[in-house]
């Protein structure tokens, strides 16, 4: 690619708002390594912008970044990242796994971190409700690290996919301060029956309506014990610590 017109400038800055996005059904990704994963998935690239053909000007311009990565593509946004059916998840829960469910994560670097755990931990898939951070916010897809391509992310009604589960076998586990010790409790990698591990919202945890459905509630207990210096654990720290516990089971 060579000269890049004004109106291309506009239409790739316009990329970093969620409501352009929806529209167009498009995203951003910076970074030469991203890019090339980006090209390698089933993910649709529609286009490369490179700096050396653009020029750094350019570049700058359409760039999110503070410092502009030397590669930009633009790629198609897959189409079963919000499912209104339940019925379309039939097949991936049919023969169980390990998932996670995200309750209104905000922070787009902790959902970035969350992709990247589920990638390292060979998570099934996540599922998220309608109002946590936009999977294709710039700043999510940085954090991911290219995680977004090789992890399965799908905006469901939460409460409806729970019971689900449930109806089918399988678990729905959460943390809570008045949980059952993680370490001490029996935990189901869903190796017959799906089972899913909820993750609360940073400042108010899981919702009263997920809650009510949590068939396993567990607690990371702090050291020492009966001196917890932090009210509460980071929510993708929280995450890796129970799914390594969960992978850590036979």
């Amino acid at each position: 690619m060579g000269v890049i017109s004004n109106n291309e400038i506009k239409r790739l800055k316009s990329l970093q708002q969620k409501k352009v996005r929806d529209e167009l059904g498009v995203f951003v990704v910076e970074g030469e390594k991203i890019v090339q994963e980006a090209v390698s998935s089933p993910f649709e690239v529609e286009c490369i912008y490179r700096k050396d053909e653009i020029g750094d000007d350019a570049m700058s311009r359409i760039s999110s970044l503070s410092s502009p990565s030397p590669a930009l593509a633009v790629v198609r946004k897959p189409s079963d990242a919000y499912v209104d059916d339940l019925a379309d998840l039939d097949s991936l829960l049919s023969d169980g796994g390990l998932f996670l469910a995200l309750d209104t994560i905000r922070d787009p670097g902790n959902l970035g971190t969350i992709l990247r755990i589920a990638d390292w931990f060979g998570i099934k898939a996540v599922f998220a409700t309608r109002d946590t951070v936009d999977l294709f916010n710039p700043k999510v897809v940085q954090s991911t690290m290219g995680a977004i391509f090789r992890v399965k992310m799908h905006y469901v009604d939460l409460p409806a996919l729970a019971s689900k589960v449930l109806a089918v076998g399988g678990k729905i586990y959460g943390t809570f301060l008045d949980g059952v010790n993680i370490y001490e409790r029996d935990l189901d990698n869903g190796s017959a029956k799906p089972s899913v591990i909820v993750i609360g919202n940073e400042s108010t945890g899981i919702s009263d309506a997920i809650s009510k459905l949590v068939s396993d509630r567990l607690y990371i207990p702090p050291y020492p014990a009966d001196d917890p210096g932090s009210e509460s654990l980071n929510a993708a720290i929280a995450t890796a610590i129970t799914v390594a516990e969960f992978r850590r089971r036979k």
